[in-house]
């Protein structure tokens, strides 16, 4: 059944299966509303930046390739790490995330939770995905790499 030695058995997709009905769906839509709002701000860094350029006579748009990527991270690591556990799109979707052990995340594990999907996608095309149809809790391979899981947040509460 369950083969994580440190899991929390109450994490077991066979004895709670309400934690993980509808999360992979749930969790598709909430990325869309993440990706969303980190188009927002990097809009605005951006354009901070460029006005920021003009002052210091263009040193600062050596930052507007990286910008995304920062806006990216910060936001991954103070959101997913924060005390909700779940991103802006996840929270609005029901879900949150857990260590295998029961814990919140912290906010450089979600730095590195981000880092190892990108990594992950690009380097293993959009298709390493599909992982998530064959695990029993809808684990993605960096979820299974990192020990975390997605769970439904209003099940998690009760």
């Amino acid at each position: 059944m369950n083969q994580d030695i440190f899991a929390n058995p109450s994490y077991d997709p066979y004895t709670s299966p309400a934690l993980f009905s509808g999360v992979r769906t749930r969790r598709m839509f909430g990325f869309f509303i993440d990706v969303i709002a980190i188009l927002i701000l990097t809009t605005i860094a951006s354009v901070f930046v460029f006005l920021l350029g003009i002052f210091t006579l263009g040193l600062a748009w050596l930052l507007l390739p990286i910008i995304w990527q920062a806006v990216a991270l910060c936001y991954t690591a103070f959101t997913l790490g924060g005390p909700n556990a779940a991103t802006p799109g996840m929270r609005a979707m029901g879900l949150e995330m857990r260590l295998t052990n029961g814990m919140k995340p912290y906010p450089l594990f979600a730095a590195i939770h981000a880092l190892l999907f990108w990594f992950s996608v690009a380097l293993l095309t959009p298709l390493i995905l599909l992982i998530s149809l064959f695990s029993d809790r809808k684990r993605l391979l960096h979820d299974m790499i990192l020990g975390s899981v997605i769970v439904n947040s209003s099940v998690e509460r009760r």
